[in-house]
């Protein structure tokens, strides 16, 4: 008798044993597992990780320095380490980094691909000064044909299966600083005589939201708008204008600012207008507040760890603009809020991602944080 109750506690202790193990293994392969299946990324050179290398522009950055403190060297991504969305992909728990869209290769195409391409605006002309780019039209057809491949290498007719996958994906869009930048701003342009500020951020919007759309009806379901930072404070702006509002000791061209606030204002109603389910069933949008983000970490800076928000760790001349090849950058880029003259640091990035992904602040992220948004 004494020997069948110590075989029973033996079997017990087995299972017990056994089903931990598989608890365990669940958990850890639960813990590896991205909280979404895909991110698909549409932008400018914010976000670009190096599709603008194999075009005829000047808005590239497949040199040294950048990409100093990447992990993979100079790839085309206009800073010296991480975008704001490669820090989104690890927040999100991926693997590896989300490649460009002409590296995407089998399988690889189900986690997501990045659109983005230096100097592109939401409208065609932006940024064309340059050099070739990729519009947001053109970003929002190749999202068409990446989901007819993946519906047919992958779905084979499961209409249904491939909405379900493509409702858990995340969208990330942001465009618009180079339609005022490379577009309204520029003489070479005739957009700033026909349109007036407020005019002009209306017919972006107009533009924008048909792109969105489009999106919507190729499956996106969850989609993350950034609006325009305060690009009147950028280093290259605060070294050629002396008027404006004074950004952390350093003066600002608020034309520029005010020209973008009209954006960004009405691009977090146009989020609201689309959150409300009447146009975009089933669809959540979260709007990052880069301008708020941008004047926080200006005039801020030091409760970050910065030293320097008004010049480049990396430019040329009297105005800091982009860096030349084998152009030797500062040496402590943990600093520096500014890369070059238009584009944040590495460390600038980690704060805008993490603070937008976990924040339950509107100042950030709004209505929700991105985590939020993830686990719908």
């Amino acid at each position: 008798m004494q020997s069948m109750s110590s075989l029973v506690e033996l079997v017990l202790l087995v299972l017990v044993a056994f089903l931990w193990l598989i608890a365990t293994r669940v958990c850890s392969q639960s813990q590896l597992e991205p909280q979404v299946p895909g991110l698909f990324i549409f932008g400018d050179s914010l976000i670009d990780n190096g599709n603008n290398n194999d075009l005829p522009t000047l808005a590239k950055a497949n040199f040294w320095p950048y990409g100093i403190d990447f992990p993979q060297g100079t790839t085309g991504r206009f800073t010296n380490g991480r975008t704001y969305v490669d820090i989104l992909a690890q927040l999100l728990g991926f693997p590896d980094y989300i490649p460009t869209y002409s590296r995407i290769r089998g399988r690889t195409i189900l986690g997501g691909a990045n659109y983005a391409s230096g100097a592109a605006g939401i409208r065609n002309e932006s940024g064309k000064l340059l050099g070739a780019n990729v519009p947001m039209r053109e970003q929002v057809a190749r999202f068409g044909r990446t989901v007819q491949v993946i519906s047919r290498r992958y779905f084979r007719g499961d209409y249904s299966g491939l909405m379900g996958y493509l409702s858990k994906c995340i969208i990330v869009s942001g465009l618009g600083s180079n339609d005022y930048l490379n577009n309204y701003f520029m003489p070479y342009f005739s957009t700033s005589t026909v349109y007036t500020p407020k005019a002009f951020a209306a017919s972006l919007l107009e533009d924008y939201s048909s792109q969105l759309t489009a999106l919507y009806k190729f499956g996106a379901r969850k989609i993350i708008v950034a609006g325009v930072g305060q690009i009147g404070c950028m280093p290259y702006q605060v070294a050629q204008y002396s008027t404006g509002r004074n950004c952390n000791g350093s003066r600002c061209n608020e034309e520029y600012n005010n020209a973008v606030d009209l954006f960004n204002t009405g691009l977090r109603k146009l989020v609201d207008r689309f959150n409300s389910g009447h146009e975009l069933p089933g669809s959540k949008f979260v709007y990052i507040d880069l301008n708020q983000a941008s004047k926080d970490l200006i005039l801020n800076g030091a409760s970050y760890g910065f030293e320097v928000v008004d010049k480049a760790c990396c430019g040329v001349g009297k105005t800091n603009g982009l860096c030349l090849p084998l152009q030797q950058p500062c040496n402590d880029r943990t600093k520096y809020l500014f890369w070059d003259s238009f584009h944040p640091t590495e460390a600038a990035n980690i704060v805008v991602a993490n603070k937008s992904f976990y924040s339950n602040s509107p100042s950030y992220a709004y209505p929700i944080s991105i985590h939020q948004l993830a686990m719908l």
